[in-house]
């Protein structure tokens, strides 16, 4: 199958697809231009990550070899940040070709505002005076909230992971996004803060490993929670705050901006609420 690529009936997004990587590209400025570099560079994406994919999956230590290609490098550098805990360099695969496909177009084209949409997965660029906004959605489309950006919030993706999205999850959130300086930054982000939203060995929760799921996936045996019953708040406290201690961290550290995190009803977030606003319950503790 070759890569598929073709103007939206709108005429100003761009659809590119190939396999399991699906973007919608949005430009303004040089669109045109834009577009035809943002087609280039897709031809090669798939095949690129395809040559190092063994690697690519395998557990992230401080110690293991880089990798060649160039978005596998970006998702290397998204990923070694966090080395100290479970990661693979794929937590980063969404965001990495979303920043590496809008990087093509601003080498390309001189551009006003434009964003790669990756499954959810944003690569952002915002020029001076210029904004952007999304809804967050959680499971079954569920609005928890709006993230509202301007140019100078230095914010250059978006990402969102939880139960039910694309990947599977170690935690139990329904949703984590997080914002930070890339899309493969926040990409990395949110896969592992959604996985420390968790209750260990509760008995609620029913957990099998990954590969009876997904044969393709880079979580192994690992245990992932497949289902489980209405919590009570004292409960979903305890899972929220180990998530929101894992995102303060990351956030001290410089590696995301902002991170909401929710599950069944309710939510708490750090980073700055002008650019995160939630819309469902936040637990008191948390207010």
């Amino acid at each position: 199958m070759k890569p598929v690529s073709a103007i939206l009936p709108c005429g100003q997004r761009l659809h590119l697809q190939h396999g399991p990587i699906d973007l919608i590209v949005d430009a303004e400025g040089e669109r045109e231009h834009a577009f035809e570099a943002a087609h280039c560079r897709f031809q090669s994406v798939l095949q690129e990550l395809v040559e190092e994919l063994e690697l690519l999956r395998q557990p992230l230590t401080s110690d293991c070899p880089y990798p060649n290609g160039q978005i596998a490098r970006r998702m290397d550098k998204a990923a070694r940040a966090h080395a100290r805990v479970f990661v693979t360099r794929m937590a980063a695969v969404a965001g990495a070709v979303a920043d590496d496909v809008l990087s093509a177009m601003r080498d390309a084209a001189s551009l006003n505002r434009a964003s790669v949409n990756n499954g959810g997965d944003i690569a952002i660029f915002l020029g001076p005076g210029q904004t952007f906004n999304i809804s967050m959605s959680g499971l079954e489309g569920q609005e928890l909230g709006r993230i509202a950006l301007c140019a100078e919030d230095r914010i250059g993706g978006v990402a969102t992971s939880g139960r039910g999205g694309r990947s599977l999850s170690l935690g139990i959130a329904d949703s984590v996004t997080v914002l930070a300086q890339s899309a493969a930054q926040a990409d990395v982000a949110a896969t592992l803060i959604a996985n420390a939203v968790d209750l260990p060995d509760h008995p609620a929760i029913h957990r099998v490993p990954a590969i009876e799921l997904r044969d393709d996936t880079d979580l192994g045996t690992r245990l992932v929670p497949v289902s489980f019953g209405a919590l009570t708040a004292p409960v979903i406290r305890d899972a929220l705050q180990r998530g929101l201690d894992a995102a303060e961290d990351m956030r001290a550290r410089g590696l995301i901006s902002a991170a909401h995190l929710s599950l069944q009803g309710h939510s708490c977030q750090t980073g700055p609420t002008r650019m995160v606003s939630s819309s469902i319950q936040r637990i008191p503790e948390y207010a």
